[in-house]
């Protein structure tokens, strides 16, 4: 059985997809920008640290959303702009995941939607 996962609590889509998608005990969460969910504004803090909490924080909510937890996440992807801020993304991201450190792909690339920094998608399995 396959849902679509939506949730206030992460921004809305900036296109033509779902924030998430269950398919049976899978979660797969759209890559999620550092976007306040109740603004729908970008973070222009200039802090690849908040940038990448926020991004993380956003995924977490439709986890939640889904049935699940960041502990669940076995993938992500991890699109960053700058690959000099490689270190200081790799911080949070240790720190929000824990123990429980799921496989990851990062790359570098040349832009990102609404100019952002960091892009951070997921797949769970609950």
């Amino acid at each position: 059985m396959i849902s679509v996962i939506q949730t206030n609590n992460a921004p809305a889509a900036v296109g033509p997809y779902s924030q998430g998608i269950r398919a049976g005990n899978t979660i797969y969460v759209s890559g999620q920008l550092a976007i306040d969910p109740a603004t729908g504004d970008l973070y222009k803090g200039g802090d690849i640290k908040e940038e990448t909490r926020l991004c993380l924080m956003n995924v977490k909510a439709i986890l939640e959303a889904g049935g699940a937890s960041l502990k669940d996440v076995v993938k992500c992807t991890v699109y960053i702009k700058d690959m000099n801020q490689f270190g200081l993304v790799n911080e949070v991201y240790a720190e929000v995941f824990g123990e429980t450190k799921p496989a990851r792909v990062c790359v570098e690339i040349s832009k990102l939607p609404k100019d952002g920094n960091v892009e951070i998608d997921a797949i769970a399995v609950i």
